[in-house]
């Protein structure tokens, strides 16, 4: 599956590198005096970079590639590194649209990166990955798209606005931009030989394509070894280092998350620093971020230099985000290395410690400068239809949320989920909950609160309703669009009012984010484009967002990104309880399980 992603195929120019390399014709453009980072040998090697029609055709002394009209920079000295390749993001999660998106990480040095599109798959369907594409057309950042497997993430336990096929994932191998297939979710489906599921991974492989894995069970045993010998490729849900470990011993790449969230680096890295093995097969990725983590920190700028910190080698970190990444997706004969024949895209570095980016190439252009990107971003609109999305059945009202006791007693037992800070996880506990008129209560000083799902897509109505532990709210109410992986309407509180009035503003405004306190909101961000994202530039998306931050310590919640840990309340694939717009499901033994318990 050999595709160019806004080069110049190589079949088409191998006379011209050839020629070039050997001085038979000018380069375009010559780099000099830099200190090239080999992520082949792990060497820092000074020497030159020649380019032709946006290819690299030499390394070393290009004296002799130097024409009237080959243009000459002067690296002065710093640090040539190839460009930076994030091997597992969702683009929703920046909560920006993709031409945003590029636009805030490539100062940071990311020239391409691999999106699973099922945040809108779920809401629109292939619809939605297609007008991301479009969206993605406008920029020089080379967008490789592995197309959604699990839509729905967990079929027969949520609802969702599109829903994927093993025949739609054949078809889509032949999409110019699809490479493989999104996160496999439903590792109990791999597992177990559900039809559906191998039909789309064969789909995949049958098409050269990569099948991308979402694994994050622990001491697995024969299940692991079930799971990658279904051909499945890599895995970012390890949250230690153990699982990562395991992983990589049998040829699985090890993708070691960052976030805005999922803190898992300082767990997982030690898989690599603490042993003497092959770093090969690990790669360092960010999953979700949310815009203020961009703007304030970067993209895989920061999270390399995070792995330093943690006492990776800049050169290893660096190939974890370069070389590693493009041999897990079988295109390092396109990307990856500053090699003869690669891609130029390049990340000019002042400073290999702390990975300071300066310049950043791709296909032998200068994108970006001292953190300026350079091109002029064209418009694009996204359809009405993606504008619209929002179709709850019914009106929401404070008895909407309800929740009926299963006897008059004054106190109810339920099965409630609790959250773990920066993990995305959660733990199952049974708590007790006050019941008052025969219904059951939040109660703020166990730090319980209601949670419900509304679906939103086809207006049928349905809801779940359940107990969330671990926000630390003590009054007013949180709702969201984004809400994993079905993104139906999502809201927790302390009170039925102001649940509802922060239910009723989203679906208003067309999605997003809200926070309620007292019958006023204290906080919204906007999320037009199906409910999950905006077209505002990253730095007014992450004003949105601090404003939104401050309005959530306001009614006491204190952890970090708290709507991105909300977010993953209903994602039915990860242990231990969720809860989605059908019900309480236990995802140990995928099934629904009873609110309330003796």
């Amino acid at each position: 599956m050999q595709k160019s992603f806004g080069s110049i195929p190589l079949y088409r120019v191998t006379q011209q590198l050839t020629a070039v390399a050997t001085g038979r014709i000018p380069a375009d453009t010559v780099i000099r005096g830099g200190q090239i980072i080999n992520v082949c040998t792990a060497e820092i090697l000074p020497g030159d970079v020649a380019i032709s029609a946006g290819r690299i055709a030499l390394v070393g002394d290009a004296s002799h590639c130097i024409g009237e009209k080959t243009r000459v920079v002067d690296a002065a000295g710093r640090y040539i590194a190839p460009g930076f390749l994030d091997g597992h993001i969702h683009i929703e999660s920046s909560m920006l649209s993709v031409g945003e998106y590029a636009r805030a990480v490539v100062p940071h040095g990311t020239t391409g990166v691999y999106i699973d599109p099922h945040e809108i798959c779920n809401v629109l369907g292939l619809d939605g990955v297609r007008w991301m594409l479009e969206d993605a057309a406008r920029t020089p950042l080379k967008v490789m798209v592995t197309t959604p497997s699990c839509v729905p993430a967990v079929p027969g336990f949520e609802d969702t606005g599109g829903r994927i096929t093993p025949q739609d994932i054949a078809n889509s191998m032949d999409w110019p931009s699809v490479i493989g297939l999104g996160e496999m979710m439903n590792y109990p489906g791999v597992l177990n030989g559900a039809g559906a599921v191998h039909a789309e991974i064969a789909a995949t492989l049958q098409a050269g394509g990569i099948v991308t894995g979402h694994f994050p069970v622990s001491n697995a045993g024969g299940d692991l070894d079930g799971y990658i010998a279904a051909g499945i490729r890599c895995c970012h849900e390890s949250t230690t280092a153990a699982d990562a470990l395991e992983k990589m011993r049998r040829g699985m790449y090890a993708q070691i998350r960052e976030g805005s969230a999922w803190h898992d680096l300082h767990a997982v890295l030690p898989a690599v620093t603490a042993h003497q093995v092959d770093s090969r097969f690990a790669c360092l990725v960010s999953d979700d971020a949310h815009p203020h983590t961009l703007v304030e920190n970067g993209h895989l700028d920061h999270i390399a230099r995070r792995a330093v910190a943690e006492g990776l080698d800049p050169i290893t970190a660096i190939q974890m985000v370069t070389i590693n990444t493009a041999q897990c997706f079988q295109m390092d004969q396109e990307l990856g290395s500053v090699t003869p024949g690669k891609c130029a895209d390049l990340v000019l570095l002042e400073d290999l410690q702390n990975i300071t980016v300066s310049s950043v190439w791709i296909n032998g252009r200068v994108i970006a400068e001292n953190g300026r990107y350079l091109p002029k971003l064209p418009p694009y609109r996204y359809p009405e239809q993606a504008l619209h999305s929002m179709h709850v059945g019914g009106t929401i009202t404070p008895e909407s949320f309800a929740i009926a006791a299963p006897d008059v007693q004054q106190t109810a037992h339920v099965q409630a989920i609790e959250i773990i800070p920066e993990r995305v996880s959660t733990r199952k506990i049974v708590a007790p909950v006050p019941v008052k008129d025969g219904l059951a209560l939040a109660d703020v000083q166990q730090d319980l609160l209601k949670a419900a799902v509304f679906e939103r897509h086809k207006a049928t109505g349905k809801a779940g309703f359940g107990f969330v532990k671990g926000f630390g709210i003590r009054e007013g109410a949180m709702a969201s669009t984004v809400a994993h992986d079905a993104h139906n309407l999502l809201v927790i509180g302390t009170n039925d009012a102001d649940m509802a009035l922060a239910a009723n503003t989203l679906i208003q405004c067309g999605g997003g984010m809200c926070t309620v306190r007292g019958g006023q909101v204290l906080g919204l961000v906007e999320l037009p484009i199906a409910g999950l994202m905006q077209e505002l530039s990253a730095e007014e998306m992450s004003a949105r967002v601090a404003a939104l931050a401050e309005s959530w310590k306001a009614i006491g919640c204190s952890i970090a990104s708290p709507f991105m840990t909300m977010a993953l309340i209903p994602l039915a694939c990860l242990p231990e309880l969720r809860l989605t717009n059908r019900g309480l499901v236990d995802c140990t033994t995928f099934a629904f399980t009873p609110l309330f318990v003796e």
